[in-house]
């Protein structure tokens, strides 16, 4: 299995949505978007381990993932 690595971006980066290091990372695969919670049912569903939590959850008690803000 691939380990993913996701990376934050750099200060001086654009953010305009076009940047070359984002069509470069999402031209062999890679997830560029903002990743938050998922939904199942009446519960947050943590995107990295699948761990379910309260809706006023703001990180994951499993596996310590927290939202870009």
């Amino acid at each position: 299995m691939r380990e993913r690595v996701l990376l934050s971006p750099m200060s001086s980066a654009p953010d305009d949505g076009n940047d070359v290091f984002d069509q470069f990372l999402s031209q062999r695969g890679h997830r560029t978007e903002t990743v938050r919670w998922e939904r199942d049912y009446n519960k947050k569903q943590c995107p990295e381990c699948s761990a379910l939590h309260d809706l006023s959850a703001a990180e994951c008690s499993v596996c310590g993932w927290q939202p870009a803000d």
